[in-house]
């Protein structure tokens, strides 16, 4: 018996329009108990999250995952630090890149891949400025009446 999941896929759209973005990394998560089936029902968010080093290790934190509803009183906590799960060289190079001035470690999408495992897609990323944010919503108002225009 075959059974079909639907696609999860929580995105931070707020990551796109406050940080440039340099280069994406995808990274497993070491989760605990009922997390899984609570990001398997949509129940996680990524907004103000962010990765940092501790002990040679990446954690992300500030995730929210959502309790399970039909967890018991062993239920997980909602916003704790999680360890991402990469290489040691992918560790070594991210952390090299980090201790470059203005760079940051964000967290853009958490899906479950096609073997039913949650990962993680972080990247490199820099802070824009406001008028780069600017820049940013005046080239997605002039894409959109162009689009307009062409359905016309």
């Amino acid at each position: 018996m075959e059974h079909k999941q639907k696609n999860i896929s929580i995105k931070n759209k707020k990551a796109f329009f406050d940080y440039e973005i340099i280069e994406n990394f995808y990274a497993g998560i070491q989760l605990s108990g009922t997390e899984i089936k609570s990001i398997r029902g949509g129940k996680a968010g990524l907004v103000d999250s962010f990765c940092s080093f501790a002990n040679n290790e990446l954690y992300v934190r500030n995730m929210h995952i959502s309790e399970y509803e039909l967890g018991t009183c062993n239920n997980h906590i909602a916003k704790r630090d999680r360890k991402l799960l990469l290489n040691r060289k992918e560790l070594i190079k991210i952390q090299k890149k980090a201790k470059e001035g203005g760079v940051t470690i964000v967290p853009l999408k958490l899906f479950i891949n096609d073997r039913g495992l949650a990962k993680l897609e972080i990247s490199l990323a820099k802070g824009k400025k406001t008028f780069d944010k600017r820049e940013t919503l005046k080239l997605k108002d002039a894409t959109r009446e162009m689009d307009r225009a062409m359905k016309v």
